[in-house]
Order: C-alpha cells, then sequence, then structure tokens
C-alpha cells in the first residue's frame, strides 16, 4: 500500500543535517518512507499538502491515560503534589478494567488529533482486576504506537509510603506481572507497534528491593526502565529524608540510570545529577504543563541540553495537566525556558525537535521521530491557512508559536489515523459519550 503526502508548504524533516524542504513530497509503502524530495509519483493515494507543515508524528514520554477520567477534580485543583495525589488516590481506587479500557481510548485520541503518533503510558495502579492490556487494547483500536509501561506501587500508608494500603501490590506478584506481560506483549522488532517498559511508580511507593529488581529483570529482558523522580521539593526532601541522597544518587545506586532508563519531570535535578544523566545517556521526560498546574517549578531544560542530556517531551496525566495536547506542550517548554533563562533560551525549532526526535531518542526508537528514507512512516500533516497561523512569516516556527494545535492529518506506520481533523480509527462521540458516564459513576 503507498501513500504519497504531496508539495508540502515545509517538510521539517528532524534529519540529522535538520533539513527543511519546501514543496516537498513524501513518499510511504507499508509502513515505511521510501523517498523524500520534489516531484514524486505514485498509483496509490495521494494526500495534497498544500498550505501545509509536515513534521515528523509528535512523541509523548510519560501519560497516565487512566487519569483522562479525573480531569478538575475538586479538592486537588489547588493542591501540591503528595496532597494532589491523597485527593486522587480513593477516586481510583474504584476503577475497573472497563474505565481502564475507555479513558485510554479518550486519551489516546487526544493525542492523535494534537499530531502525536509514538506515546509511552506509565500504568502504576491495578484496581478490581485491571490490567495493563485494558490499555494496549485501547491502543490497537485507536491506532497509535505504543510503549506502555508496567508501573507498580508497593509501599502503602501502613510502612510509610503514599498511597493508600488498597491500591498497594504484593512485590512478588508485581515482579511475576511484570515477566507476563514483557513476555506476552514486547515486540523487538524494528516498527514495533508495542513495547513494554518496567516502571516501579516512584521512590516515596516502593521499595528500594522492588527498584533494585525491577531494573535486574528489565536488563535480563531487554526492556526499558522508567519512573518518576525529583518533581518537586517535597521529592526532593522525602529521598534526603528516607535515603539519604538526593534523587540522582538513588537512581544510580539502584541502576536506574543508562540508555536503557528514563525518568519523568526531574524538575529539581542539580548540575551533578544533570551531568550523571548525560554522561550514562539516561533520558528526561519533561512535562512542562503538569510542573506549572501542580507548581513543582521549571524544569532547567536548557541546562539539561547544554549538557548533552537526552529530552523529550510529555503531556502527563490528564488530572495534572488537564489536557493531552502535545504540541500545548511544546510551546510552553519554550515559555518556561524564557521565563527562567531569557528570551534566547529555546528557540521554536528546538522545542519542536524536543517533541519529535528528542522523544524518539527518549523511548530508544531509533526508526522513528524523523522524515528520511527507512524510517517509520508517522507523519503529522499540520493546515497553516487557518486563522490561528495566519500572518505569520516563518511557518516551521509559527507551528509551535502560534499554531495550530490539532493536527489535520495522521498517518501511524503508514495507516491514517487522523483525516481532515477527525478521528478515522474510533467512533469518538461515542467514546466521549461513555467517558462521561463513567466519569459521573465516579462522583457518586
Amino acid at each position: 500500500m503507498e501513500t504519497l503526502i504531496r508539495g508540502a508548504a515545509h517538510l521539517v524533516t528532524m534529519n540529522d543535517a535538520g533539513d527543511e524542504i519546501a514543496g516537498g513530497d513524501v513518499l510511504i509503502r507499508d509502513g515505511v518512507i521510501v523517498a523524500v524530495g520534489h516531484g514524486l509519483a505514485t498509483s496509490g493515494q495521494v494526500l495534497n499538502a498544500s498550505g501545509c507543515v509536515v513534521t515528523p508524528g509528535l512523541v509523548n514520554t510519560h501519560h497516565h491515560l487512566y487519569q483522562t477520567l479525573t480531569r478538575a477534580v475538586p479538592g486537588g485543583q489547588d493542591a501540591l503534589l503528595f496532597g494532589w495525589l491523597k485527593t486522587l488516590y480513593p477516586i481510583w481506587a474504584r476503577f475497573g478494567p472497563e474505565e481502564m479500557f475507555v479513558s485510554a481510548q479518550v486519551g489516546l485520541a487526544e493525542l492523535a488529533l494534537s499530531g502525536c503518533t509514538l506515546t509511552s503510558d506509565h500504568l502504576y495502579l491495578y484496581p478490581n482486576g485491571a490490567r495493563l492490556e485494558d490499555t494496549i487494547d485501547a491502543a490497537r483500536e485507536v491506532g497509535l504506537r505504543f510503549h506502555p509501561t508496567r508501573g507498580a506501587m508497593s509501599i502503602g500508608e501502613s510502612k510509610g509510603g503514599l498511597p493508600p494500603d488498597a491500591l498497594v501490590e504484593k512485590e512478588t506478584d508485581i515482579l511475576e506481572d511484570m515477566i507476563r506481560v514483557v513476555d506476552r506483549f514486547h515486540d523487538r522488532k524494528p516498527g514495533a507497534m508495542v513495547r513494554v517498559g518496567l516502571a516501579p511508580c516512584s521512590p516515596f511507593s516502593v521499595s528500594r528491593d522492588l527498584m533494585r529488581e525491577a531494573a535486574l529483570l528489565a536488563r535480563d529482558k531487554g526492556v526499558m526502565l522508567h519512573t518518576h523522580l525529583a518533581e518537586n521539593d517535597e521529592d526532593v526532601a522525602y529521598s534526603l529524608a528516607q535515603f539519604g541522597c538526593r534523587p540522582g544518587q538513588y537512581a544510580e545506586d539502584l541502576g536506574w540510570t543508562g540508555p536503557d532508563v528514563w525518568h519523568a519531570h526531574c524538575v529539581k535535578l542539580d548540575t551533578t545529577e544533570q551531568a550523571l544523566f548525560a554522561r550514562t545517556g539516561t533520558g528526561i521526560a519533561h512535562c512542562p504543563c503538569s510542573n506549572c498546574r501542580l507548581g513543582s517549578g521549571i524544569a532547567p531544560v536548557r541546562d539539561m541540553l547544554a549538557r548533552g542530556v537526552k529530552v523529550g517531551l510529555g503531556v502527563d496525566g490528564s488530572a495534572s495537566n488537564d489536557a493531552g495536547n502535545l504540541m500545548a506542550e511544546a510551546r510552553q517548554t519554550l515559555l518556561l525556558q524564557r521565563v527562567a533563562y531569557g528570551a534566547d533560551a529555546l528557540s521554536a525549532r528546538t522545542a519542536l525537535r524536543l517533541a519529535t526526535r528528542g522523544g524518539a531518542e527518549v523511548l530508544g526508537r531509533n526508526d522513528c521521530g524523523q522524515i528520511a528514507v527507512g524510517m517509520r512512516a508517522d507523519l503529522a500533516v499540520w493546515d497553516m491557512t487557518g486563522v490561528q497561523a495566519a500572518g505569520n512569516w516563518d511557518a516551521v516556527a509559527g507551528l509551535v508559536l502560534c499554531g495550530p494545535t490539532q493536527v489535520r492529518d495522521l498517518f501511524v506506520e503508514g495507516r491514517q489515523v487522523v483525516g481532515g481533523g477527525r478521528m478515522l480509527t474510533v467512533d469518538l462521540g461515542r467514546v466521549v459519550e461513555r467517558q462521561n458516564v463513567l466519569a459521573k459513576g465516579l462522583m457518586g
């Protein structure tokens, strides 16, 4: 099957040379980009991209898809991280398999409409029979490339942890299920639509033993590791009080640094920790909107990049954002770095790179994140002829600075998932209706 994306006003390749091609074409065949240039031809489908910017699909490096069912919850709207979690835990404890499945459908569709083709997800609670495959099934229906992580919480309130005891699991059960989901769902092949990671939730909800065992298991299975780290001052204070060291040292001591590891947030990493991450190839999922919403602070992204740290962007959970728009995260990244460091701190093109190739590198996907021959056909087509972009002089920078923030067309592995600004793979109206019914049930 072939599709030709023809005559884009600008192709933003994100290749090694940083090429931007005016009036360019992209030919995709059987899920792979087979040609990039001008005057390409096909006997297959042709998509007219005149007036559009075409980018690699955006890559989301951190999410909690289940949280789309708990947006703007009273009591959590104005709380810091720990207080926010304590408000939400009892609600999440009432979830089951359907809540996990439907909320994932909604969150994935929201990401797709914002130009995202590849997303991770951090699911760390499994109440009432919920399992990781509830989200994997949703991703297959929506059509996004998916990197779910088998998260976990094992230290409840009675043992000094933050979550209620009802939401934690036995560590032997956690490790057994980690083995199960990796063996059943992880695909190591290039172009994989599903890869699985291991992701104990955070230093304040699991034991050091589980962190260490998960790292050993991940290396044995050849999968990646993910957790939250140094999200805010409370997080750092907990690490110092409980472990006698800063979060970066805690991670290094337990085997949680390296090119197969990425940490969410890292707002409070100091210069020594940044150097550690750069030296070891450890990645970071930067979630600027969530960091603002929870008052966590401004992550030192400019300094991280200067030191050579791998950085991608994440929307984080929709209970702490409360949106799931990855292009909005790129703009927020640019704005926050300029607030912290000045107007020349981060360019629009750098922000866009973080949202595409940067995220792919963090997730270990050297087959995604670029418009180049041999790369997977994950592409976003942005219509720049509307009111949001009217009058801008630089369409590529304007995409980040002005918009649009919703994609016109989206291709994942060569399959069209969004067309004309509408989801083509699922009946979004029906899904949203069911989501709202479930949300009302949780309010009771």
